[in-house]
């Protein structure tokens, strides 16, 4: 093998080894950014994350036990980030709505 063909074969690793890596996160940067400029999060779903949350903790944990490749543990750790900031961002806007709330409707005459 020329030295050309190992520098075009390490570079295509490298790649697809950031492409593994930010590939699952990347998706959520749009949908963060919208949640976040509208300040309404009723169209994501909570259990998404801890879904998302559950499997990459137990991959992480099952990584002890016996390690794989590096770039699915970063995948891991960088989408359990990315799942707690959606947690956060979508508690604090739901906390938002509840706290400022719509006028509740107010029984004042009788039913005829």
């Amino acid at each position: 093998m020329s030295t050309l063909e190992l520098s075009v074969v390490s570079i295509v690793s490298w790649i697809s080894a950031m492409a593994m890596i930010f590939g699952g996160v990347f998706p959520y940067i749009p949908q963060y950014r919208e949640i976040k400029k509208s300040g309404n999060a009723d169209g994501f779903s909570l259990y998404v994350c801890l879904a998302l949350l559950s499997a990459n903790i137990l991959r992480i944990l099952f990584w002890f036990g016996k390690p794989f490749e590096t770039p699915l543990l970063l995948q891991s750790i960088l989408m359990n980030v990315a799942m707690l900031l959606m947690v956060h961002l979508c508690v604090n806007v739901k906390s938002r709505s509840d706290i400022i709330k719509k006028k509740d409707k107010v029984f004042t005459g009788n039913i005829s």
